[in-house]
């Protein structure tokens, strides 16, 4: 049995860079940060003792005779692209709702990877899971996804993550000192809008814009420097939240999709309420919404978003991580054995090792080849 537990994040700015069609022409930064709400997942090879082959279990209970029945898209791919023909057992734990912006997705990806990896006795570099993952999601299910979530939900921690229009990527973790790390996270709020929306909807109308939006896109990329120098140099703390809301004003500008009116409604109402900054999460459309807040009016803030949920969250800093590893082995010869002579009918397959090198770079994007517009992602 393996079990990975691999956090969600908070992306600040040099969101919406990260698409393949902005940064292989321009490159991409983004300062993003995961925190201690996480996507555990728990795998184990499935003894043939059941009518079904494989069980998995998400916000759905999938019980398949093959592993192209598999109804979760990131779970069959990662399974064919790891080569894995023997049964297998799969039960998935989120911690907050998927769809809402935190990037849960990728986590998943991420973390069945790393579990799945793990299981065939592999160890995983961050690296490998993040590159991975991105090739998972955008290569081999052609989804309308940037590469930002995949490297943070992997490496962990409070980063600057640079990319080069050649798809090599570096990861700068940003140490500061533990009073000015307490007093970032001090003026930090997480709400969560009660409405979860598929991304990559949203996702397909902003990269259809980046063509037409040069001007917010270079913006929002320049960003990414200020806010870590804001961070870094002991500057007051409240331009953080300044240069968050003019972040956010440039953001939706990229798609009509990514701010609804209620997200307009909500927004305001904070701004009114002490709210500095703040940002929408995600792709847009709905899920948690982040604001930057003085802490005594933090009080003024909650009272005017009551019809919310917030979330309380704190920063973590390990990534994707297997929390247990118990890797039992059911062998081919106990399948042969004569008191189990009524699962002869079952083909057992052996996983065949993996002999090709490891991903640890992106790979150029075939423009040629049509985006998918929908994932499922309720994971």
């Amino acid at each position: 049995m393996i079990i990975s537990r691999t956090p969600y994040r908070i992306s600040f700015v040099g969101g919406g860079t990260d698409y393949h069609t902005w940064y292989e022409k321009h490159g991409a930064a983004v300062l993003s940060t995961t925190i201690n709400h996480y996507c555990t997942l728990l795998v184990r090879e499935l003894a043939p003792f059941f009518t079904h082959k494989s069980r998995i279990v998400w916000s759905m209970i999938e019980e398949v005779a093959e592993h192209n029945d598999i109804h979760h898209p990131a779970v069959k791919a990662v399974l064919e692209f790891l080569n894995i023909h023997q049964g297998v057992e799969i039960h998935h734990q989120g911690d907050l709702p998927a769809r809402s912006g935190l990037g849960s997705s990728s986590a998943f990806t991420v973390g069945l990877l790393h579990a799945v990896y793990a299981l065939l006795g592999m160890i995983s570099s961050k690296r490998e899971l993040a590159c991975e993952a991105i090739h998972i999601e955008r290569d081999i299910l052609k989804e309308n996804v940037g590469v930002q979530d995949q490297i943070a939900t992997a490496y962990g921690g409070l980063n600057k993550v640079v990319i080069q229009q050649n798809g090599n990527f570096e990861v700068t973790p940003l140490i500061l000192p533990y009073a000015r790390l307490q007093e970032f996270h001090q003026h930090l709020l997480l709400f969560f809008t009660g409405v979860s929306r598929t991304a990559s909807d949203v996702a397909a109308d902003k990269i259809k814009s980046i063509p037409q939006k040069s001007h917010e896109l270079y913006a929002m990329h320049s960003m990414v420097d200020k806010a870590e120098r804001i961070l870094c140099t002991g500057q007051d703390i409240t331009l953080f939240g300044e240069l968050l809301h003019e972040s956010w004003m440039l953001k939706r500008q990229l798609s009509s999709k990514i701010s609804p009116t209620f997200i307009d409604d909500i927004y305001n109402r904070a701004r009114q309420s002490g709210a500095i900054g703040g940002k929408l999460l995600g792709a847009g459309g709905g899920g948690f919404m982040l604001f930057f807040v003085k802490p005594e009016d933090k009080p003024k803030l909650c009272d005017a978003l009551s019809d919310l949920l917030l979330v309380p969250f704190d920063f973590e800093s390990s990534g994707s991580q297997i929390v247990y590893h118990d890797n039992l082995h059911y062998s081919r010869m106990a399948m042969t054995r004569r008191d189990y002579a009524h699962l002869r009918n079952q083909h057992f397959e052996e996983s065949q090792p993996l002999n090709r090198p490891r991903l640890t770079r992106l790979l150029a994007v075939d423009s040629s080849q049509p985006e998918q517009i929908k994932r499922e992602e309720a994971v």
